[in-house]
């Protein structure tokens, strides 16, 4: 099945469910001082910070932030899920390293656009997409990030998606069918 997220769950992924979760409660009263009005969004964020300490969410829109931010703390509060940057904002020249690494690996710009996309197609480059993580965690915003203005686009892709907040864009079988619209 194309649309569904294929990726297996791991075993440990439920307990760095729990601890995340539990670090999160006890960082409310912190958080409360810090951010009053925002305690458990703050308390969450910081949570999640200690279980993803490398992801970066510098370069993404104030809005594509916003919007994951919202998300990923209604995921843990409410339905007890974490969801991880695994990419967001990439420079240019970053992308342009990546797209150029994928023709070298695939053979022709065709077979890697089905994977990467050029600078000036790709919504890492404009601050607007994420690769997120773990599998629960995409499942989750599959289904509820419409909310947030969140949506998967790539069916081969279960973990890209991208802020839209005009609505729910017609999800394409892979990246390259954008590339040559581009």
């Amino acid at each position: 099945m194309p649309h569904a997220i294929e990726e297996p769950a791991r075993r440990r992924d439920g307990v760095y469910r729990r601890i995340t979760r539990l670090l999160a409660v006890g960082l409310v009263p912190v958080a409360w001082f810090a951010a009053p009005g925002r305690a458990r969004h703050t308390a969450c964020q910081w949570a999640l910070s200690a279980r993803f300490p490398a992801e970066d969410l510098d370069g993404l829109t104030n809005h594509a932030r916003a919007a994951f931010e919202a998300a990923r703390t209604e995921a843990l509060w409410r339905h007890g899920e974490l969801i991880g940057l695994t990419s967001g904002y990439r420079h240019p020249l970053e992308q342009a390293r990546l797209f150029r690494a994928a023709v070298a690996r695939e053979g022709s710009v065709a077979a890697a656009t089905r994977h990467v996309l050029p600078p000036h197609a790709s919504r890492h480059v404009a601050g607007t997409a994420l690769d997120v993580r773990p599998t629960e965690g995409a499942r989750w915003l599959e289904r509820h990030g419409h909310r947030h203005g969140l949506y998967r686009t790539y069916d081969n892709e279960w973990w890209h998606f991208e802020y839209r907040p005009d609505g729910r864009p017609v999800r394409l079988p892979h990246p390259g069918i954008v590339s040559l619209r581009a």
